[in-house]
Formats: C-alpha cells, sequence, structure tokens
C-alpha cells in the first residue's frame, strides 16, 4: 500500500526593502493566505524577509513593521515576490544592486518562481533577471525602465506579465490582479474566484488589459459600454455580432468600438473571446459535461474552436486543463459546503 504524499505548502517569501509600500506588501499575504484544500490545510505558506538580519523597515509612511526573518528565508521559498519601494538607491538610479541585496538575492535557488509588483521590477532587472524577457511596471516608471536597462523587453500597457518563471505587473493594484493570476495558475479559476470573492475584488482582469493612462472622468451624461457588456455576459452561448453590441447602447458601431476600447483597453472581440475562455474554464473545472458541450455553452461552437483559443491563451488543451484544475475545484467545493 503506497503511501499518500507528504503535504507541504507552497512557500512564498515577500522581500520588504527600506521604502516599502505597506498596501504592496500586504497583498501577497491577503491573497496567498487565504487558499485551503479539502482538508483545510493552507495551500501556500507566506513569510516576510529583509536583506538584513531580522528587525524593522522603513516603509514610505509614517511607521516601521518589524520583520521576523532575515535573507535566509529566501532560500526556502518556492516563489519570491519583491513588492515595490520607494528608497532602492543605486539601483533606480543607476541599475545596478548593492552588495547586500546581491548577496541576499543570490540565496534564491535556481528554479524558484520570481515576481515583482510596480518598481519591484528593477530588483529583477538590476539583478540580470528580465534581460531578454517582457516586463511592466507602473506606467509612469516604464520610460525610465527601458531606459536603464535596455535589454529588457517592456510593456507599458498592461496590468501584469506572465512569463512563466518570472512575472511583473503595473503599480498598487495591479498586483492583486498579479498574485490572483498566480493562484488561479496554481490551483484554478474556482480556488482564485472563492479567494477574490472573499478579498472583495474582480475575480480576472486579464493580463493583457490596458493599463488606465491619461483617461479623463468620463462625463457623467457620456454613454457607457457597461449594459452591452453586461447583456453579452447573459449570452456568450450565442453568436454575438459587434452590431448587436452597439445597438444595445445605441451606438454607431464605430463610436461603440471607440468607447469599448476606452473603458477595457481591448476590442469588443477580444474582451468576448477572453470571457468565453474563462466560462470554458469554469465548466472544465465545476462540471463533467463533455469537451463539445463546454465548447458550445462557452460560445466557441465546435470543440476545435476551444480548443484552439484555450491552447493560445493557457497552452493547455480543455482536457489537460480539467484534468490539471479538477481536484482543486473538489476541494474548493468542500470547503464552501
Amino acid at each position: 500500500m503506497s503511501r499518500e504524499p507528504e503535504f507541504r505548502p507552497h512557500r512564498v517569501v515577500v522581500l520588504a526593502l527600506d521604502g516599502l509600500l505597506p498596501f504592496e506588501l500586504g497583498i501577497p499575504h491577503r491573497i496567498f493566505g487565504r487558499p485551503r484544500d479539502a482538508r483545510g490545510r493552507l495551500l501556500y505558506d507566506v513569510v516576510t524577509c529583509s536583506i538584513r538580519p531580522p528587525g524593522p523597515v522603513r516603509t514610505d509612511a509614517d511607521f516601521a513593521i518589524q520583520v521576523e526573518h532575515g535573507p535566509e528565508a529566501l532560500a526556502t521559498a518556492d516563489t519570491v515576490i519583491v513588492p515595490a519601494s520607494y528608497e532602492l538607491g543605486p539601483v533606480f538610479e543607476q541599475g545596478v544592486l548593492t552588495g547586500e541585496l546581491a548577496a541576499a538575492l543570490g540565496r534564491i535557488r535556481p528554479g524558484t518562481r520570481l515576481a515583482a509588483i510596480c518598481i519591484g521590477v528593477y530588483v529583477l532587472a538590476a539583478a540580470g533577471l528580465l534581460d531578454g524577457r517582457p516586463a511592466t511596471t507602473h506606467w509612469a516608471d516604464a520610460d525610465r525602465l527601458q531606459r536603464l536597462f535596455p535589454r529588457v523587453e517592456v510593456d507599458p500597457d498592461v496590468l501584469f506579465i506572465d512569463d512563466g518563471d518570472v512575472l511583473t505587473s503595473a503599480g498598487v493594484a495591479a498586483g492583486i490582479d498579479l498574485c490572483l493570476h498566480m493562484v488561479r495558475r496554481d490551483h484554478g479559476t474556482a480556488v482564485a474566484n472563492e479567494v477574490a470573492r472573499r478579498t472583495v475584488v474582480p475575480p480576472h482582469r486579464d493580463g493583457g488589459q490596458a493599463q488606465y493612462i491619461h483617461r479623463p472622468v468620463p462625463d457623467p451624461q457620456q454613454a457607457t459600454t457597461t449594459s452591452a457588456r453586461a447583456w453579452a455576459l447573459g449570452r456568450l452561448h450565442e453568436p454575438i455580432q459587434l452590431r448587436d453590441l452597439a445597438a444595445r447602447e445605441s451606438m454607431s458601431v464605430r463610436t461603440f468600438t471607440r468607447r469599448f476600447r476606452e473603458e477595457t483597453g481591448v476590442s469588443p472581440g477580444q474582451w468576448l473571446t477572453q470571457q468565453r475562455v474563462e466560462r470554458a474554464r469554469h465548466l472544465l473545472e465545476s462540471t463533467d459535461r463533455s469537451v463539445d458541450q463546454v465548447a458550445r455553452e462557452a460560445g466557441f461552437g465546435t470543440a476545435q474552436s476551444m480548443r484552439q483559443h484555450l491552447q493560445a491563451a493557457l497552452g493547455v488543451t480543455p482536457t489537460a486543463y480539467r484534468r490539471t484544475f479538477r481536484a482543486e475545484n473538489d476541494a474548493a467545493a468542500v470547503l464552501r459546503r
């Protein structure tokens, strides 16, 4: 009789640097501190560490935080997250690590997943971990990041970028999107949605969604595309034409398309595909419907069409996705009873 593998939660180590933003430091603890398996065991173990021995770390507010772990904690991490700091010194000014920071990062084991929130990306870039790779940061710092690190492929327009073992996000709330995305990647949509529900945040904002840059507050008298989107979400299984969406808001197709992109950062067609992918993921995780049935209910029409879209969006087939995440969804269902 085979023994059950020893359970070990995925360890997330959050690197607290002087000048850190308390809000962003708290994001990983809030998001990764929630998910549990069917036995009620936490799926993640979240700890905070400094690059110095345990002690106080300055924040950008009028208080410091007491960090209980030194840099040795980085050697135990499965994922390391670097939140933003306003006191990066030579990292931000010259693009080079201090000796103390370099020594701390040197403790990270090969293969550890790395993530940065906002200008925490400068730390990963200065360490050479983003050379030749895509990355993002807060839109106000993107040009500077590109000038300082020309080998990094900076995309200033997205909420976050998942490049496999290295992930980066835009500022502040985009860090929530990034952490939820990692939970979703690790344990599926149902688990991530439960965390989002308990945190009272939207369960999913696609990483490719644009950052909100230089957009004036909309005139309250100006028509929006909100009703059309709500209408479409209730009919994803049906063919939806652009002219049908525009008609819901009494706009021309051209005006609707422009307004839609201003509000969501993507075209109506891209948005519909994103929503259908999310619907397919939910059905694959939470039901026993066949792949053909899921494809029809999600609005892809055929299994082949859905397979192509899931492969493009997630890098896996519907069958592989269901096999990977069905167990996690069952665990979440048990916890909700």
